[in-house]
């Protein structure tokens, strides 16, 4: 038998050695953390989390999942609305129109920052509470110069470090569709004496066919008697005009800082109203025009102006009730809140009603999504 000589085999070790280092060294390259792959915030290493799940880089915002607050009060996991569980007893005032704003307010403090321009709080009643309000407007602060009334903030007495507007409260969440919730918005800049009437915080008899009311057509009757009317259409109201199925009129948005001066039509104003038994009809001891140079002239320039005015709101909605909330009204609840808040007419659920985009022409926009950051 012939033997391999050993310098032979000392050149096969070595060679064989080098092919299983080249190897090896090709193998590790391909397990290497790639320059900004996300690290893992307990344990320092690279890799995907418990759930098999890549975890994400901590420049990024999460925009999904769950938070646990505390027992009963959780933010949903598309970050779209919170929902609070209440004694029956808390619970019942809300439905008596006696619920306690900064119970719930300081609650959401406790756990959030002061992003919010708005408070949405929202009861699961399946029908109208009678006797109840369709909604409230609750003013916390106002800073806008030239809406008819004075400046002041309270919004430390619910816990906001300033930046809280109102806090709304409708007893249906399917009210966030069929409104009032539009009217309720529009609360926090009119009427807050811009024109006068005889309908507190509300257009009353006058040309402006918007959420808090008014006509866009006025016909005299003869004597002092009118007739006002609305797309078209015999009837108006004094107070509301049918939910989120009108945009907000010329007047709200002047208010609402999303027009200039130059675009605010003068105003039809009725003297001493009385409601007649018709649709529409009433009785008054005459009708006045207020000009627009007349409104501001009286009132003041909007400070600030439309160029510079808030025209991005952002909203916590707190979903209120005595239970854990069932998967079919978590649905749809997040679909309501995510065709309010689109920017694009909303879905054919929708039948035709005004999202806050639609409403508002376009001109500003109306935000439920809970970041991260925004969590303490």
């Amino acid at each position: 038998m012939k033997f391999t000589s050993p310098r032979f085999i000392h050149h096969l070790v070595f060679h064989l050695f080098t092919f299983c280092f080249l190897l090896l060294l090709a193998s590790c390259s391909t397990d290497e953390i790639k320059e900004g792959a996300p690290i893992d915030s307990e344990s320092g290493e690279g890799g995907s989390n418990e759930n098999g799940e890549e975890p994400k880089n901590d420049t990024e915002t999460p925009t999904s999942g769950s938070v646990e607050f505390e027992e009963g009060f959780v933010l949903g996991k598309d970050r779209l609305f919170t929902s609070l569980v209440l004694s029956t007893t808390e619970y019942t005032k809300f439905i008596s129109g006696e619920g306690d704003l900064h119970m719930v307010s300081e609650k959401a403090y406790a756990f959030l920052k002061d992003d919010f321009d708005f408070i949405i709080i929202l009861s699961v009643e399946e029908s109208q509470p009678d006797g109840l309000f369709y909604g409230r407007s609750t003013s916390v602060q106002n800073q806008v110069q030239g809406l008819g009334g004075g400046t002041y903030d309270s919004s430390a007495n619910y816990g906001s470090n300033g930046r809280l507007k109102s806090i709304i409260y409708m007893p249906r969440t399917e009210y966030i569709r069929n409104g009032p919730f539009l009217h309720e918005i529009v609360h926090t800049w009119g009427n807050k004496g811009f024109i006068p009437t005889t309908v507190g915080g509300h257009w009353g008899y006058a040309g402006t066919a918007g959420q808090l009311g008014g006509f866009d057509e006025l016909v005299a009757l003869g004597g002092n008697s009118y007739k006002g009317r609305l797309n078209g259409n015999d009837g108006f109201g004094s107070f509301a005009n049918g939910g989120n199925s009108i945009p907000y009129g010329n007047l709200e948005l002047y208010l609402m800082g999303l027009i200039g001066p130059e675009d605010l039509d003068d105003i039809q104003v009725a003297v001493n109203p009385e409601p007649g038994n018709a649709a529409g009809v009433f009785t008054a001891d005459g009708i006045d025009l207020h000009t627009a140079a007349e409104l501001i002239a009286d009132h003041g320039t909007r400070l600030p102006t439309h160029e510079n005015a808030q025209k991005a709101f952002k909203a916590l909605a707190v979903v209120i009730s005595t239970t854990s909330l069932d998967q079919d009204k978590i649905d749809a609840v997040h679909a309501n809140l995510e065709n309010f808040s689109r920017g694009a007419a909303p879905d054919a659920s929708w039948g035709g009603a005004n999202n806050f985009w639609m409403a508002t022409q376009g001109k500003a926009s109306f935000e439920f999504v809970v970041l991260q950051e925004s969590i303490k």
